[in-house]
């Protein structure tokens, strides 16, 4: 059971917990995830890492999609309501997401559900009988809810379903463990409660901490582009975590890999610099995700662009014929999606030319004159006539 909760923020109840693994029998164990962006990222492993955990110990994990909910979108953390996706933006999503998951769950046990499969079946009768069981009152204790009363923040009635049909999920798939960020604590107790209405025993919840993103203060998502996704480029990925703070490295290291005691004390005494700290941080992570030969490559095209500062060897070489506009010249490389993308990142200053800032978005590069284009701190083209 120590396995079970370690990194968990809250076990409710841990007494529960014990007395259905003392059932010996293969528990269902639940993890919901709306697939309201395309990539999973470092900040979902941690609960899903949690699942591993639990179909070691031979328990049947349940990766529920939450295809139907998406649809609505969480109001969880928000201060407003969220824009509603569009049925073909969520099967895309969905399709990643059930992809992505395998990374780190072994697909041979694991349950893949999407709660549209019972929710598109329930009319209005029915859902009003799940409303039945839970007042508004109850609903309003959510703090994001108080928040946004209090501060006369619209406040719609199908974000008060939300958190109402994700513990439907939980009655549908008959749980008796859900695991979440602690930001979903409220939705999964509300799981309990539509499970005793449902004459099912409750599930036990498990909360576990949220994961700051690269900037250090929001939780990491997708939106707020302060993420790593489990499924980024080596190379993109190993660049990012080295943007780290220092002072977040610890958290990252613990709620992220397995090092011991010692190497984490080791970090926290400084014994071991912080910046080959940090380096060994990123080639654990991106080892886990894409193998230890990927691992070293990134790291040694760390080393080499941005510590020795050389232009490393199997940079890509294109060929130009005439001047072209800086603009262009991105879009053709594929740097970038667009002409707005492009002007936005010169006035930025992340467009380089032989190692000099770019101000003059009307500037042409000059195949002879100049040979090398960098775009950011990951993306970097030799140009040759």
């Amino acid at each position: 059971m120590r396995r079970l909760g370690r990194r968990a923020v809250e076990i409710i109840s841990p007494a529960e917990l014990s007395a259905k693994l003392a059932d010996n029998r293969p528990l269902r164990i639940k993890l919901g995830m709306d697939p309201t962006a395309p990539d999973l990222h470092l900040g979902h492993t941690i609960t899903l890492k949690a699942m591993r955990d639990f179909q070691a110990a031979g328990h049947t994990v349940v990766f529920l999609v939450g295809d139907f909910t998406a649809a609505i979108g969480d109001p969880s953390g928000r201060s407003e309501t969220r824009k509603p996706l569009d049925r073909q933006q969520i099967e895309s999503n969905a399709e990643t997401y059930k992809r992505q998951v395998f990374k780190i769950l072994d697909p041979q046990r694991t349950e893949i559900r999407f709660n549209s499969e019972w929710m598109d079946q329930i009319g209005l009768r029915e859902l009003i009988r799940i409303a039945a069981h839970v007042s508004v009152a109850r609903l309003l204790e959510r703090d994001d809810f108080e928040k946004r009363l209090a501060t006369e923040q619209p406040l719609f009635l199908h974000e008060l379903l939300y958190p109402l049909i994700q513990g439907y999920d939980s009655v549908a798939i008959r749980a008796d463990v859900e695991l979440g960020g602690t930001d979903q604590k409220f939705n999964m107790l509300l799981g309990r409660e539509l499970q005793r209405a449902w004459g099912q025993p409750p599930q036990v919840v498990i909360t576990f901490p949220l994961l700051e993103g690269l900037d250090g203060v929001r939780k990491m998502s997708k939106s707020l582009g302060n993420y790593v996704g489990v499924t980024e480029a080596p190379q993109e990925m190993f660049g990012k975590l080295m943007s780290l703070d220092d002072k977040l490295m610890l958290r990252y290291y613990e709620l992220l890999t397995d090092v011991d005691s010692e190497q984490l004390e080791s970090i926290k005494t400084g014994r071991i610099h912080p910046m080959e700290a940090k380096k060994r941080l990123a080639e654990l992570i991106v080892d886990e995700y894409h193998g230890a030969d990927a691992a070293r490559t990134a790291r040694e095209y760390f080393e080499t662009r941005f510590q020795r500062r050389e232009v490393p060897a199997d940079v890509p070489v294109f060929r130009l014929a005439d001047e072209l506009w800086i603009c262009e010249l991105m879009k053709q490389l594929k740097f970038v999606p667009s002409t707005n993308e492009a002007r936005r990142l010169v006035g930025q200053g992340a467009v380089r030319v032989d190692g000099q800032p770019v101000r003059d978005v009307n500037f042409h590069f000059v195949p002879g004159r100049h040979r090398l284009l960098e775009v950011g701190r990951r993306r970097i083209a030799r140009i040759e006539r």
